[in-house]
């Protein structure tokens, strides 16, 4: 098989690649290692960022998007005591859209057929071969035979555990990493949720999160140390946490109900250095991992996504060489932005093994400025909402 550009991974970055390319009327295939089901059976993050929503609306694909999401205009940080509200509309007049990632991939998945988009799933040992020449090419193995892909550019959309970041060799690349002492313990219930808004929590027990899906489905998380075993956390003792950690408000409006997905999440911050080499880019966690405090995950992928097509737009239409040279750049700009962001709030509203009273005194004193500072509120408003891209 022949193409312009092999994508690796349909999660939502691939399929919102190839959509992408596809409506400029480049040729793409995405392949997937796993089954369309496997896919859409992962949980992940559900707040997008104006960005994210606007590259659905550009390809037509945003009208389950419209009607089911819950647009939300601002978001809480939680000291045990009080809530502090940071207006994000108010400060920077967006929203921010609350939908599923895992919608948003079956919408993407949904629309492929009908736009021309070739998704092959369960393609198994998935290599890249001569991504420094120009023809690169992938091989796999599908229903037991050998397939080979030959292209012009290969996209990595293919997470943190995926072959095509391990392409590019070591003595190209650098790597930076902060591995967290926790995991987040996330648990998925068909209750309405405790707030209109989500919650961001620092208690002496530990963080919390109460966030949601919909109107009628919540997410909540703690933080629990990375000996902790899910089997062990019974839902009871995980609404007890929550209710102990939110705090009274949030507390007394929390509905209790049973787990249908229950999971501890490890966290960290990576940032892998280039995101392109020769004629291989990198998008999404292929590149970098953000903690998912503060929902930058897929929103960074969404932003690499709409920077590496318009490179490659750039060169099959007019051979421009140097869009496609200045992608990894671009995209590193605003990953590090991102991951600042995701670790500043991660650092002001957990507990670290390691800190003591200093420490402490710390994230209280933020947290007196921020509830009382619209300058300090702007910052985490501005980066909560998404910067520009």
């Amino acid at each position: 098989m022949k193409t312009q550009v092999a994508i690796i991974g349909a999660g939502p970055a691939g399929l919102l690649l190839g959509h992408l390319l596809r409506s400029e009327g480049i040729d793409c295939v995405v392949i997937e290692r796993q089954n369309s089901d496997h896919v859409l059976s992962r949980i992940r993050a559900g707040v997008l960022e104006q960005g994210t929503v606007g590259l659905m609306a550009r390809l037509g694909l945003d009208d389950r998007l419209k009607a089911e999401g819950l647009p939300h205009g601002g978001f809480n940080l939680a000291d045990g005591e009080r809530l502090i509200r940071i207006d994000v509309e108010g400060l920077t007049g967006q929203q921010v859209m609350v939908y599923g990632q895992t919608e948003i991939t079956r919408d993407l998945m949904d629309a492929a057929p009908a736009r021309g988009l070739q998704v092959v799933y369960n393609a198994l040992d998935v290599a890249v071969h001569g991504i420094e020449s120009d023809a690169p090419w992938l091989t796999y193995r599908r229903d037991g035979a050998e397939q080979r892909i030959d292209a012009r550019f290969i996209v990595g959309c293919d997470g943190f555990h995926g072959p095509s970041r391990k392409a590019i060799p070591t003595s190209a690349a650098r790597e930076f990493e902060r591995v967290y002492p926790f995991g987040w313990l996330g648990i998925l219930a068909d209750v309405p949720p405790c707030n209109q808004e989500l919650i961001y929590a620092n208690h002496e027990r530990g963080f919390a999160l109460a966030s949601m899906r919909s109107e009628t489905r919540s997410r909540y998380y703690i933080d629990v140390p990375l000996t902790e075993r899910v089997e062990d956390w019974s839902d009871d003792r995980v609404w007890d946490e929550l209710a102990a950690r939110l705090g009274p408000e949030a507390a007394a409006n929390i509905t209790r109900g049973p787990s249908i997905e229950k999971s501890i999440a490890p966290l960290r911050s990576y940032v892998f250095e280039p995101m392109r080499h020769g004629s291989l880019l990198l998008c999404g966690d292929a590149a970098h991992i953000v903690p998912p405090t503060g929902a930058k995950g897929l929103n960074l992928a969404a932003s690499d996504v709409h920077y590496a097509c318009t490179a490659l737009v750039r060169f099959f239409r007019a051979a421009d060489n140097d869009a496609i040279a200045g992608y990894s750049a671009k995209a590193l700009a605003r990953v590090w932005k991102s991951e600042r962001f995701s670790w500043s709030l991660t650092k002001l509203m957990h507990r670290f093994p390691e800190d003591g009273p200093f420490e402490r005194a710390m994230q209280v004193a933020e947290l007196d400025y921020i509830a009382s500072s619209k300058a300090a509120q702007t910052a985490i408003a501005e980066n909560y909402v998404g910067l520009p891209v």
